[in-house]
């Protein structure tokens, strides 16, 4: 069987993530024909069926399922390798650090400073990004290691967490629930967070590039709307929870450093806690990625790292 070749693997993951060959198509700027019949060559390449078609409904099989992880895995390892390659061939080495900004639990200033004592270090380049984009940036070539807040998928990625601290909930500093002494999830019933989700279920808002729903109109309580058609940032979601459109459960550092009279920051009892860790790719071997590590595991430790020999 011959090797498979990087078109093929990017044709498929765009039917795949689309189930649709009319918006995969589009997507990949080339007619449907083609692209259906390049999907069906690769089916009888591999030898087996990819993909369920009818005339309304596309689905992926149990092959397929399989096939899209790996091909996924297999489109970052190309594109990550020449984003390293010319990052290594730059006249200037620099260690590019991802993070989602104010993300950082008040860590970053002294792990940086920290840092640069390290006989490893290098000049640092922060990649700014949304909730949910380190992970991938790592995969994919654009940063060499990186702060995550949460969840996140870890496939190729060594980590270890840093410290875990509550989170608060940010609501109107004129909203009734901002009176009480002792809340609970369930209080918030009927109200939404950032991403649309619903508040009493506890979950940390989707990325805020999905805060915009097909409606264009932003869930809310009470009487203020707003139309909502690109990603918000933190000024608009502080303004939304201001004005009592939604509520919002965020770290507690970022309420720490955010004060505002309009808002009133609450513990919420059954509320998990967020974890913030640094992850690296698994196959680094950069003694300046290694020194980075080790130094934001010491401040996060002690708050006072200790030199570590490379």
């Amino acid at each position: 069987m011959n090797d498979l070749e990087v078109r093929q693997l990017r044709y498929f993951v765009a039917v795949a993530e689309e189930l649709h060959f009319g918006r995969a198509a589009e997507r990949l700027g080339m007619a449907q024909p083609p692209l259906s019949r390049a999907i069906q060559t690769l089916e009888r390449h591999l030898g087996v069926r990819l993909l369920e078609r009818t005339t309304r409904h596309v689905a992926l099989t149990t092959s397929g399922e399989i096939f899209l992880r790996d091909a996924r895995t297999a489109l970052d390892a190309i594109t990550a390798a020449g984003r390293r390659a010319r990052h290594a061939g730059r006249p200037e080495p620099r260690l590019r650090l991802a993070l989602k900004a104010d993300h950082d639990a008040g860590l970053l200033p002294r792990i940086l400073s920290a840092y640069q004592g390290e006989d490893a270090a290098l000049a640092v380049e922060l990649v700014l990004g949304g909730r949910g984009e380190q992970a991938p940036a790592l995969r994919d070539g654009r940063a060499d290691v990186a702060l995550v807040t949460g969840a996140f998928d870890d496939r190729g990625l060594d980590h270890q967490p840093l410290l875990t601290e509550p989170r608060l909930a940010a609501l109107a500093a004129a909203d009734p629930l901002a009176a009480r002494s002792h809340l609970r999830l369930a209080d918030f019933a009927g109200r939404r967070l950032p991403g649309g989700g619903p508040a009493d279920q506890g979950e940390f808002p989707p990325p805020y590039a999905s805060a915009a729903r097909r409606d264009g109109e932003l869930p809310h309580h009470g009487l203020v709307t707003a139309s909502q058609h690109s990603a918000m940032d933190m000024t608009q979601i502080f303004k939304l929870v201001e004005l009592g459109s939604i509520v919002w459960f965020l770290p507690a550092s970022i309420a720490r450093r955010y004060p505002r009279p309009e808002i009133a920051y609450r513990a919420v009892a059954d509320l998990e806690p967020i974890t913030l860790s640094v992850a690296w790719p698994q196959e680094a071997r950069s003694p300046a990625v290694a020194a980075f590590v080790r130094t934001a595991m010491a401040v996060a430790e002690t708050g006072v790292p200790q030199r570590v020999a490379t």
